[in-house]
C-alpha cells in the first residue's frame, strides 16, 4: 500500500511539474517531456491527458502548448485577462436583471464573476454558485445569503465541477440564472469539459430564468460537448462586436439577444439592435 501511495505522489509531483515547464515555455515536444523527467513517451502521453482533462494546458502535434486557441482556452487567470474591458461592461447590462430578494445562481465563468461585484447593491440576495472565487468574493458581504456548491476540484477552472456537483444544485431552485460558455457554433452553446456541461446543465433545470452572457469571440471558438441551443435562454447578452449575421440568425429563430454598446475597440457591425 505504502508503495502505491509512494507511486502516486510521485506521478502528481511530475504532472505539477510537467504543468509548470510547459507553462513557463509555452510550447514542449513531447519527446523533450520524457527526456527531461526520465519516463516514456507513453508515460508522457498520459500525463498530458490528464492535465488536459483539468484545463490546464492543450495537446498538440509532437508536444503540448498552454498558449489559448479555438478550442483551448487557457486557465482561470488567463482567461481573466482576455476581454476584460467588455467582460465588465457585459456584467453592467446583467445587472440591470437582477432585483432584490432573488435567488441568484452563478456558474464558474470569468464573464459571470464580473457580476458578482454587483451583487451587493441589490441585497437581500441568496447566491448559489460553483465557483471559488465568487464564493470568496461574497463570503463576508452583509445581505448576501451564500451557498456553495460542493464537489470535486477542478483547479484549473478554479470551480467545482462533475457528477456531484451537479447533484447538489437540483436541491436547489433559483429565480435567475447567469452564466456564459466557451463557444457558440450553429446557434448552440459548447464546452470542452463534460464535467462543466453536467453541472451547467443542472443549473438551467433549476432556474426560473436563464441569462446567457457572451462575449463576441465565442463565435469565433470550438468546443467538444454540446450544452444546449441559445433559444433556451430567456435573455442573450453581447457585444455589438458579435457578427451580425449570427445575431440575425438568432433573432430568426427566436432568440432574445441584446447588444451591449461600448466595448473599446470594437467596431459596432451593420444590423446590430
Amino acid at each position: 500500500m505504502a508503495g502505491a501511495d509512494a507511486r502516486t505522489d510521485a506521478r502528481e509531483e511530475r504532472r505539477n511539474r510537467l504543468r509548470a515547464l510547459v507553462t513557463d515555455k509555452g510550447f514542449v515536444r513531447t519527446a523533450d517531456l520524457a527526456t527531461e523527467f526520465g519516463v516514456s513517451v507513453m508515460t508522457v502521453h498520459r500525463d498530458l491527458d490528464a492535465l488536459q482533462a483539468q484545463g490546464w494546458l492543450r495537446k498538440v502535434r509532437g508536444g503540448a502548448s498552454c498558449l489559448p486557441s479555438t478550442q483551448f482556452h487557457g486557465s482561470t487567470s488567463e482567461r481573466l485577462t482576455t476581454m476584460v474591458r467588455t467582460k465588465q461592461l457585459l456584467a453592467r447590462a446583467a445587472a440591470e436583471e437582477l432585483a432584490p430578494g432573488q435567488v441568484v445562481m452563478i456558474d464558474d465563468s470569468t464573464t459571470c464573476l464580473n457580476l458578482v461585484r454587483h451583487l451587493p447593491e441589490h441585497t437581500p440576495v441568496t447566491v448559489v454558485s460553483n465557483s471559488l472565487p465568487a464564493i470568496s468574493a461574497l463570503a463576508r458581504e452583509p445581505g448576501v445569503s451564500l451557498v456553495a456548491l460542493g464537489g470535486t476540484y477542478f483547479p484549473a477552472y478554479d470551480a467545482f465541477l462533475g457528477a456531484h456537483t451537479a447533484r447538489s444544485v437540483e436541491a436547489f431552485r433559483a429565480d435567475v440564472l447567469f452564466m456564459s460558455t466557451t463557444a457558440v457554433t450553429g446557434g448552440r452553446c459548447y464546452h470542452m469539459s463534460p464535467e462543466t456541461v453536467q453541472v451547467k446543465q443542472a443549473m438551467m433545470a433549476a432556474a426560473s430564468r436563464r441569462v446567457l452572457i457572451i462575449d463576441h469571440t465565442k463565435f469565433a471558438n470550438q468546443g467538444l460537448y454540446a450544452l444546449a441551443p441559445l433559444s433556451d435562454f430567456d435573455l442573450v447578452l453581447v457585444d455589438d462586436a458579435a457578427p451580425a449575421g449570427e445575431l440575425r440568425r438568432l433573432r430568426d429563430n427566436g432568440v432574445r439577444v441584446r447588444t451591449v454598446t461600448g466595448a473599446p475597440g470594437a467596431p459596432r457591425p451593420h444590423g446590430a439592435a
